[in-house]
């Protein structure tokens, strides 16, 4: 029986929650606390959902030749920049964007790409909903022709998630010029308003990729307030609307 065949109430819950912008520093600490409530078995799976203000991220694989801007070039134009535990390499969060990092539980016998998988579809679905069709490509992430339209990156450990997706809705694609996206020199990124022509708030397409995600997961999806999820990093932040929400 397929996710989209079993009975809502059966299903695990997902509790997702739209957080607004908020910086990248206190998300990352938000998804270490929430990791660790998880592993424990305090909380159930639970998305985030968010923008970041200007930040370029360099992940794991990161070469020296993936970070273009310098520090003054960074300050000049308000992009901070923080070395992370996820998989791939380097890539920007910005205004505009919709991020996702789901802390989900996929148990002691974990597939890591089938999960990636999961994610792109989630991904594909909240694209066609938004009026373009996007597909995988043989590299990590979500394309429209040539050019990366979401990108993905991910940690798992003993079973649990962190980290996760950025979708590019009214992104400023300009920011892509200081770090070489995702490693891969010979492809573009492009945004969901620079394919169709229409801006798309990031809450509302938070909300179509939550209900994607509840689906593909398999999960019985519950919107929560950002204090219920218990993660003292976001209670003690001063989280922001979203311009764009």
């Amino acid at each position: 029986m397929t996710p989209e065949e079993q009975q809502p109430d059966r299903l695990d819950v997902m509790a997702a929650t739209w957080l607004g912008r908020v910086d990248y520093g206190t998300a990352w600490s938000a998804q270490g606390e929430l990791f660790n409530a998880r592993r424990a078995g305090a909380i159930g799976d639970c998305l985030l959902l968010l923008e970041h203000p200007p930040t370029y991220t360099l992940g794991r694989r990161t070469g020296p030749s993936d970070l273009i801007y310098d520090d003054s070039s960074r300050a000049a134009r308000s992009i901070s920049l923080y070395e992370v535990d996820r998989g791939g390499r380097a890539t920007y969060h910005g205004p505009g964007q919709l991020v996702g990092y789901p802390i989900i539980s996929l148990g002691e016998r974990y597939d890591v790409i089938a999960y990636v998988r999961k994610l792109e579809e989630v991904l594909i679905r909240t694209a066609a909903d938004l009026g373009l069709e996007a597909r995988r490509k043989r590299d990590t992430g979500v394309w429209v022709g040539n050019d990366k339209l979401a990108a993905i990156g991910v940690k798992i450990t003993r079973g649990i998630t962190m980290h996760g997706f950025a979708l590019n809705l009214t992104t400023d694609l300009t920011m892509f010029a200081g770090i070489v996206p995702c490693g891969l020199n010979d492809r573009g990124v492009t945004s969901v308003e620079a394919i169709t022509g229409r801006a798309h708030s990031v809450r509302a397409a938070a909300v179509i990729a939550a209900h994607h995600a509840g689906v593909v997961f398999g999960r019985r999806l519950v919107w929560t307030a950002p204090d219920d999820l218990g993660a003292p990093s976001l209670t003690r932040a001063p989280l922001t609307s979203s311009t764009t929400a």
